[in-house]
């Protein structure tokens, strides 16, 4: 028996030749070429026909259940909506206490500090490096008596902090666990997340200290630590954000963002660490870019492909190994000085992708960013933004309600299929260091970031206010200044302290790093007892560098 189908092809190539031609010959259709923003080629209609490799029993599953494609918990945002965690820090300790307590109050479910660039780079505020720059892109934090300062009033016991450290982030978070010592909270159940991912500063940010493998050996060490002393604290953040920042795909930053958390499981697992006994805390952290489909297709791609990586590839027994768990921020590249309010747009068009993908945490940027650290009017602004999401908008009624569409699988398959094809290469290079030290991943992103560039240039990709519907008048908002006192109180706060402590014990502990680093000992046990002698984070970071020395990037063409 004949059908329709059989007498005119397929549902999809008759509704092509029936239906859209007479349509394109009485009104073109914009351009001759639709591309994601990460210049994926996009069809004009997705059926069906294009999920022929697509199983739903084995693709895509129910939410709470393997391979996790529609989220990790059953009920989704029903049982619990995502933290609402708004990243901050600026100038002194004082100034970015209060702007924790002003967020809190707003109603802000847990913080996310951010470090000016001294610290990130294991700098006190007194050296010459740091000139200009102390208290500027985040908090400054030298010592023990800066962080007890930046939480005070604020009890760690009650919330979840996230710390955005990379190379000093074993000294970091020292310093946080003495801090909550000293309130009387219990290490065994306090939470919160170190970013602690250096690969990715070799990729992209490029605020690394030492070379990549004694960097490991930190990050390792912090897995064992907590393992034991703090098992509820996400050891790690694994951080595509940055590497999305720096002008990778949507396809790259999930790739070598998951690549980089194999390599961090490899790690431990070479270092003596069961694999049950550390995964679990690890954590991710993704970027929410515009092109709002291509970037639900990233995070559900992401669980799936995580999940089976720890169950077939490492032997995972624990289901918590194979639920990959999530930060979100809103897209900082994305924000323009032009017409700053399109940011407002811009950040929930982005958020709402985040949401529908199943984030744990998110971050929503403000509508100054691409001028100024926020003001706290912009920063409420943009917790405002999450809330109505959570509220008012419907969408956290349904466990991933967008599931099931042709367009969204056809996407979340093929972002799966290139990651693997990245980790095919990865791997046959030796792992992702290896890749890094022959600048793999860093020349991808470049590729990736100038072919972006030409494409803006030519106006195939339009940033509203910038290249398209540019205003001529300029209306400035208000931006956040961070003055040179911030520098000088930091300064005369870090010699008061050097004079006051006992030096001696200082300088012991100081030496004991120095000796562990030599040794096979858990270094995070050394960084506590200096950072209880009120040992400054350039001090601890310098005991480091003697031993280790500094790396210096080599240009690979």
């Amino acid at each position: 028996m004949k059908t329709a189908t059989d007498e005119t092809g397929t549902p999809k190539a008759r509704w092509e030749r029936e239906t859209v031609q007479p349509a394109l010959a009485k009104s073109p259709e914009r351009s001759t070429s639709f591309t994601t923003i990460s210049g994926r080629p996009i069809e004009r209609l997705y059926t069906p026909e294009d999920l022929a490799d697509w199983d739903p029993a084995r693709d895509l599953s129910t939410p709470g259940e393997f391979p996790y494609t529609r989220g990790i918990h059953p009920t989704g945002y029903r049982g619990k909506l995502w933290t609402m965690r708004q990243f901050s820090g600026f100038g002194t300790p004082e100034q970015t206490n209060n702007r924790y307590k002003h967020l809190l109050a707003a109603g802000g479910t847990g913080l996310s500090v951010a470090f000016d660039l001294p610290t990130l780079m294991g700098r006190d505020p007194d050296h010459e490096l740091s000139l200009g720059e102390v208290g500027k892109c985040g908090v400054s934090i030298a010592s023990l008596a800066d962080m007890e300062t930046l939480f005070q009033g604020i009890c760690l016991s009650d919330i979840t902090t996230s710390m955005t450290i990379n190379s000093p982030a074993p000294m970091i978070f020292a310093m946080y666990l003495v801090v909550a010592e000293r309130q009387g909270a219990d290490w065994q159940t306090i939470s919160g997340t170190i970013q602690n991912d250096i690969l990715k500063e070799f990729i992209a940010q490029k605020e690394y200290i030492y070379p990549p493998r004694p960097s490991m050996r930190l990050i390792t060490d912090v897995f064992g630590f907590c393992a034991r002393e703090v098992p509820k604290w996400n050891t790690i953040s694994v951080s595509g954000y940055h590497i999305r920042e720096a002008g990778a795909t949507a396809l790259q930053e999930l790739a070598f963002t998951l690549r980089d958390g194999i390599e961090y499981v490899q790690y431990g697992v070479d270092a003596g660490l069961a694999v049950d006994q550390f995964v679990p805390r690890l954590s991710f952290f993704f970027n929410a870019h515009s092109d709002f489909f291509e970037e639900l297709a990233k995070y559900r791609a992401a669980r799936k492909i995580w999940a089976h990586v720890m169950r077939d590839r490492f032997g995972a027994k624990d289901e918590r190994s194979w639920k990959l768990r999530f930060h979100t921020q809103t897209a900082g590249v994305s924000l323009t000085a032009q017409q700053p309010y399109n940011n407002v747009v811009r950040t929930a068009l982005q958020a709402l992708s985040a949401v529908l993908g199943g984030t744990q945490s998110l971050h929503t940027n403000s509508l100054d960013e691409a001028l100024a650290l926020p003001t706290a009017e912009a920063a409420t602004l943009a917790l405002r933004t999450q809330q109505i999401i959570a509220h008012e908008s419907g969408v956290t009624n349904v466990v991933d309600p967008l599931g099931g569409s042709y367009f969204l699988e056809r996407l979340t398959l093929d972002m799966e299929k290139g990651a693997h094809e990245y980790f095919d290469t990865i791997d046959r290079m030796g792992g992702m260091v290896e890749a890094i030290e022959r600048g793999f991943p860093q020349r991808e992103v470049a590729e990736s970031a100038y072919r972006f560039q030409q494409a803006f240039e030519r106006k195939e990709k339009v940033i509203v206010g910038v290249n398209d519907f540019v205003e001529k008048e300029h209306h400035p908002v208000p931006t956040l200044y961070i003055d040179e006192a911030a520098a000088d109180r930091q300064i005369d706060r870090l010699r008061q302290l050097r004079r006051d402590r006992d030096n001696n014990r200082a300088r012991r502990a100081l030496d004991d790093i120095k000796r562990t680093a030599e040794s096979a000992g858990n270094l995070m046990v050394p960084l506590i007892e200096a950072t209880r002698a009120y040992a400054t984070v350039g001090e601890m970071c310098d005991a480091l560098r003697e031993v280790w020395g500094e790396y210096v990037e080599v240009p690979t063409i």
